[in-house]
């Protein structure tokens, strides 16, 4: 085979006009199948792992996540922006525009880059513990818009601000990282990115890479008062304070134990609830179109 190009048809960046300006920027014969539902996208990227020159996904976040769960190591792998926030490639470099990522991936270089996982499924960038998982669940909650959208940033910070103030924006630790201590929640980074808002980039963990192993950043408690300075450190990624963080950095495995089934979440997918969580660094795993 040559090419293979999977597209979710549903991603909030995904429509016909878009499709045909990104198959004509992929190398000529590149084929295309359309994901139907869950999952497909894995068992896809499995069957044509080692058998194609290169896969392409045009989707979002979620859609590469499920590619990422079925490549080999070797079967180059690109990642064409179409969701509504598309971390992962935002995080490797390429442009925002997706015909515009299409055309670097078609002539570009590749990269090895390492991956996470918990409990067994890898995740590209991030995954999290506690309130950013239970954010995500809220976000799924509230469905897609009458054109099959997601909701956008807006509703995405709207829905956080809702969520906290369930907690009564009070956090207290209710989870245990193994040799480290306790914390009120746990961010765990395979890059310096972990989201956008907007053009921004969150930095939760500045000095995490893909080259390198996983970092953990867990706030050990939060108040109503701590918020400012708590986005302020994220979008400036600044130094974490012992005192108010555990900060792991580069670290092959983590052992977390939740006093209570917390939500757990992998490149924005919510995982469901968990009362433990082993994460993994899986080093130099991947070969990445870049």
């Amino acid at each position: 085979m040559g090419s293979l190009l999977i597209v979710n048809p549903w991603a909030t960046g995904v429509d016909e006009a878009r499709l045909a300006a990104v198959q004509d920027a992929l190398p000529a014969g590149t084929e295309m199948r359309l994901t139907t539902r869950s999952g497909e996208a894995s068992e896809l990227a499995r069957e044509v792992a080692g058998k194609v020159e290169a896969l392409y996904v045009f989707g979002g976040d979620g859609t590469f996540n499920e590619a990422l769960n079925g490549i080999d190591a070797s079967t180059p792998l690109g990642f064409i922006p179409g969701g509504g926030t598309s971390v992962l490639p935002r995080a490797l470099g390429l442009p925002r525009d997706p015909v515009e990522a299409a055309r670097r991936l078609a002539g570009g270089s590749t990269r090895r880059i390492g991956l996470g996982r918990v409990n067994g499924h890898r995740f590209g960038f991030g995954a999290g513990i506690g309130l950013d998982a239970e954010i995500v669940r809220a976000v799924d909650e509230l469905g897609r818009r009458p054109d099959g959208r997601r909701p956008g940033d807006l509703s995405f910070a709207w829905t956080g601000v809702r969520t906290i103030s369930r907690h009564h924006f009070r956090l207290d630790p209710v989870l245990e990282v193994v040799g480290y201590g306790r914390a009120a929640l746990a961010l765990v980074s395979n890059c310096a990115a972990y989201s956008y808002a907007g053009r921004l980039a969150l930095r939760v963990a500045p000095e995490a890479s893909f080259e390198g192993g996983l970092d953990l950043v867990a706030p050990v408690r939060l108040r109503a008062r701590d918020l400012p300075r708590v986005l302020r450190e994220a979008f400036a990624g600044g130094q974490r304070r012992p005192d108010r963080y555990l900060y792991v950095h580069d670290t092959d495995r983590l052992e977390i134990a939740c006093d209570r089934p917390l939500p757990l979440q992998a490149d924005g997918e919510d995982l469901g609830d968990v009362e433990r969580a082993v994460f993994e660094a899986e080093r130099n795993a991947v070969t990445v179109l870049v």
